[in-house]
């Protein structure tokens, strides 16, 4: 896998074309998985793995790599499937990736290739597959279904975040005027979903969600079809950028062209944290941008939104 993430600059031309790159890879059978290249940082042969005292099954050490200290998960093991055997990790990689501000490693049996892909391609899970499944979209490689995993329910699992907006910032949420319209939240992954919510409830703000970019489109042109604009009835929208059939990059470019959206605050709020600056963020015409998660930055960053609209 040597070289397989280079040229990310060109990579970045991606950003506002609905268009992403999937890492393939399997863990433990023929199922083949992905991830989005711009959340990888390094694809390695398994290096030596130093254990934990008392960590969780599934974290099965830390790797020492570039002069950093990461802990290494079994993928499989974490959504539930066998994990792989001792004596299998010579022959195993780990997918060093940076989600959430943290960087740490996903061990997997093996790592196919890279695919150019539309985001209209990868879709929800089908129907009826439950609340606990640990994927967020679905796409066909060579007649193939290739399965996106959820990572942020699985770092939520085996290394939790704290989601409670602290003492001190509800008290300055409980000086503010109440009454605020409602704030839409995008976002493919449940867990963000809660989490986000769970942040802006806690400030007495009214949330309205949508699992991508496509839904969250079609309510902005529903709520505007009688000639009002998104402004009457919307503070702001809060957007993940990784989304199935339409992403955050993509429903920015969207809303800024529709006079009766662009008026709307639109905050890209991403687990990128690593790849994707402001500067990458403005390209598409976004008002703002955080990294996932910290519930404190985005009570107070939505305080000022709103104080300031």
């Amino acid at each position: 896998m040597a070289g397989v993430l280079d040229s990310v600059n060109q990579r970045t031309q991606l950003v506002g074309q609905n268009r992403l790159e999937l890492l393939l890879f399997r863990l433990r059978g023929r199922q083949i998985y992905g991830i989005n290249v711009f959340k990888v940082k390094e694809v390695l042969q398994c290096p030596k793995l130093s254990s934990i005292p008392n960590s969780r099954p599934v974290v099965r050490g830390v790797a020492h790599t570039r002069g950093e200290t990461i802990p290494v998960i079994d993928l499989g093991m974490a959504i539930g499937l066998p994990g792989i055997p001792q004596e299998e990790l010579p022959n195993s990689f780990v997918i060093i990736t940076e989600y959430n501000r943290k960087t740490q490693g996903f061990l997997v049996t093996g790592v196919d290739r890279i695919l150019n892909m539309n985001w209209e391609d990868i879709l929800p899970p089908p129907k009826g597959t439950g609340k606990d499944i640990y994927l967020t979209a679905v796409t066909k490689i060579d007649d193939k279904l290739a399965e996106i995993i959820d990572v942020e329910k699985v770092l939520s699992e085996v290394s939790p975040l704290r989601e409670d907006v602290t003492e001190a910032i509800l008290s300055k949420s409980a000086e503010r005027v109440p009454g605020h319209l409602p704030v839409l939240v995008v976002d493919d992954s449940s867990v963000a979903r809660r989490q986000i919510e769970r942040c802006l409830v806690a400030i007495g703000m009214e949330v309205v969600s949508r699992n991508d970019g496509k839904q969250a489109l079609e309510y902005l042109k529903g709520i505007t079809a009688d000639g009002s604009k998104a402004t009457d009835h919307l503070s702001l929208i809060i957007s993940d950028v990784e989304m199935p059939e339409m992403d955050g990059y993509t429903l920015v470019t969207r809303i800024k062209s529709d006079p009766a959206l662009a008026g709307l605050f639109v905050m890209l709020h991403t687990s990128l944290s690593g790849v994707f600056n402001k500067a990458m963020v403005k390209k598409v015409g976004a008002d703002d941008f955080m990294a996932k998660f910290s519930p404190d930055e985005l009570a107070e960053r939505i305080m000022e939104i709103i104080d300031q609209n």
